[in-house]
C-alpha cells in the first residue's frame, strides 16, 4: 500500500522530518521560504494533505484552487487565523492544529515581556551597548515594581490560566474577562468581569491571550486603552491585530501606557 502524499510548506524540526519521511511520501520545502500562492498550488498537485505553517495564507481563494486530492490541512501552529475554515469546510477539507503544546512557553514569554517592559530591560540593554550608562542616579532608569499590582487577563483559556498562575507568584491580584466565566477551580480566586470595559480599569498590567476573531480585531483601541489606569503595562502574546498599533503608540507617547511588551504586532 502506498504512503499518503504530503506537502510540507516550511522546514520542521529534524526529528519531525525523520518521522514524516518514514510515514509519508513527503515533499519538503528545502529552501524554508514562504511559497507564493501559485507555488503552493503547484506543489500541492496530487497530494493528499498539506502540513502548513502560520506564514501560509490559506484564504478562500487559495483553498478554492487546491487540487481535489487534498483532504486535510494540518496547521503547524496553535492558531488557525491563517486558514479560512468555512472555505475548507465547504471543500470537505479537514483542518487540524496543535493546541496546548506552546501554552507553558507562551506563559513564560508573557512574564518575560511583563518584567522586561516594567523594568525597562531593552532600554538598559541599549544604554550599555551604546555606552550611554555613565553613572548612578537616584531616579536613573527607574522602572515599575509589579509585585502586588493588579493583573488583567483578556482570554482565560489554557494559556491565559497559565499566565495568571505565574502572575500570582508576584502576589498580583488576577482579574479576567472571558466569553464565559470559569469554574471556581479554574478561577483560582481570579475576579471575573463580564466585559472588557469592566476589566480594564483594574488592569495595572494587561495581558492579552484571546484568539483573533472578527470580534477581537482591534479590540484594544484608543477608547479602551484610555480605560486602563495611567501607567499601565500592556502585554500581548496573542495575535497582533487584536491591538490597534497606532492607538497603542499614541498611548505610550502620552505616558498613559507606561510600557508595552509585545510578542506580536499587526
Amino acid at each position: 500500500m502506498s504512503k499518503p502524499r504530503l506537502l510540507v510548506t516550511r522546514r520542521v524540526m529534524p526529528l519531525a522530518e525523520q518521522r514524516l519521511k518514514s510515514e509519508f511520501d513527503v515533499a519538503l520545502n528545502d529552501h524554508d521560504r514562504t511559497l507564493s500562492t501559485d507555488e503552493l498550488i503547484a506543489a500541492a498537485d496530487g497530494k493528499d494533505g498539506i502540513l502548513s505553517s502560520p506564514s501560509d495564507r490559506l484564504d478562500a481563494s487559495v483553498i478554492a484552487r487546491l487540487p481535489a486530492t487534498v483532504k486535510i490541512i494540518a496547521n503547524h501552529a496553535v492558531g488557525l487565523d491563517n486558514i479560512d475554515l468555512n472555505a475548507a469546510k465547504a471543500r470537505g477539507i479537514v483542518i487540524t492544529n496543535t493546541p496546548d503544546v506552546l501554552s507553558a512557553a507562551t506563559a513564560e514569554i508573557a512574564i518575560l515581556l511583563m518584567l522586561g517592559a516594567a523594568r525597562r530591560a531593552s532600554e538598559g540593554d541599549r544604554l550599555i551597548r551604546d555606552g550611554g550608562w555613565k553613572a548612578w542616579g537616584i531616579d536613573f532608569m527607574c522602572g515599575t515594581e509589579i509585585t502586588g499590582k493588579s493583573f488583567g487577563v483578556i482570554g482565560m483559556g489554557r494559556i491565559g490560566q497559565m499566565i495568571a498562575a505565574r502572575a500570582r507568584g508576584f502576589d498580583m491580584t488576577v482579574h479576567y474577562y472571558n466569553r464565559k466565566r470559569l469554574s471556581a477551580d479554574e478561577e483560582q480566586g481570579a475576579i471575573y468581569h463580564d466585559s472588557v470595559e469592566s476589566l480594564l480599569p483594574h488592569a495595572q498590567v494587561l495581558s492579552i491571550s484571546c484568539p483573533l476573531t472578527p470580534d477581537t480585531r482591534k479590540l484594544i483601541n484608543a477608547e479602551r486603552l484610555a480605560l486602563l489606569p495611567r501607567g499601565a503595562i500592556v502585554v500581548n502574546t496573542a495575535r497582533g491585530p487584536i491591538v490597534d498599533d497606532d492607538a497603542l503608540i499614541a498611548a505610550l507617547k502620552s505616558g498613559h501606557v507606561a510600557a508595552a511588551g509585545l510578542d506580536v504586532f499587526d
